[in-house]
């Protein structure tokens, strides 16, 4: 019997770069919970399959195809979620991208492209929806961090600064937003095995190195983020604000 404090029957939430990866992994666990999903991506074709795999599964989901860097656009996808009396009940903010290179070498538009996937969409797209949470007195959001939320590797620096500011973006909505019944909490990925770190996975020298510092000795798999997706998209964390769990195989915790 499901524990009623995790049961998201009647709920819709909002997944940002869900169409594939860690995000496709987390909306399938909240719509096993009972969530509606509207699964975003820039992919329209893609969004669309993962739609329509996701209702053979017999799963409640439906496209959100947009931007999460383009302000109209998500402005336009909220407008429309109002239109056809969609409320978001929760919002991950999962959208993300990499991009590796010294920072003397570093590019001014790589870095911004960087910060405006990985935090400013956060923002962007966690204002809207808690405008409109804020009026139904409800709503949880769960932002995605990185263990670069704390601590700093070389050659990803946007990415390592973006997963930093999701950690305080995450308590600045909890101190605005809590007293109007919002949860806004993190999740702190550890390496994970996705495509983005394929390339790591397949670098003997990285992969050892990933196996030997975390305490786990392996890489997370994408199915392991679930738990903590739903614990903070559900009532069981309704006095949870303002958090971030590392789900991480123990690598934040050792030296």
């Amino acid at each position: 019997m499901t524990n009623p404090l995790f049961d998201l029957t009647g709920k819709t939430a909002l997944v940002t770069g869900s169409s594939r990866g860690l995000g496709r992994a987390m909306a399938e666990g909240l719509a096993v919970a009972g969530a509606r999903i509207l699964i975003n991506g820039t992919d329209p074709e893609r969004v669309a399959q993962a739609v329509a795999e996701f209702r053979a599964a017999g799963h409640q989901a439906d496209a959100a195809p947009f931007d999460v860097t383009n302000e109209p656009e998500i402005l336009r996808a909220f407008e429309g979620f109002d239109a056809a009396g969609i409320a978001v009940d929760i919002l991950v903010n999962n959208a993300g991208i990499q991009f590796r290179k010294p920072m003397v070498e570093l590019a001014t538009a790589d870095w911004q492209r960087v910060i405006d996937t990985n935090l400013t969409s956060a923002f962007m797209i966690g204002r809207e929806a808690a405008k409109r949470m804020i009026a139904r007195g409800h709503g949880k959001i769960v932002n995605i961090g990185s263990l670069t939320s704390e601590l700093a590797r070389a050659t990803v620096a946007p990415y390592t600064v973006a997963k930093g500011g999701i950690k305080m973006l995450t308590r600045a909505m909890a101190a605005e937003w809590a007293q109007h019944g919002i949860q806004a909490n993190a999740i702190g990925p550890g390496y994970m095995i996705t495509d983005m770190n394929q390339a790591l996975i397949e670098n003997p020298s990285f992969d050892a190195w990933v196996k030997g510092r975390t305490p786990a000795r392996r890489w997370g798999r994408p199915e392991e983020l679930v738990g903590a997706a739903v614990f903070l998209a559900s009532s069981a964390s309704d006095y949870v604000n303002g958090q971030i769990i590392y789900v991480d195989g123990g690598m934040s915790s050792v030296l």
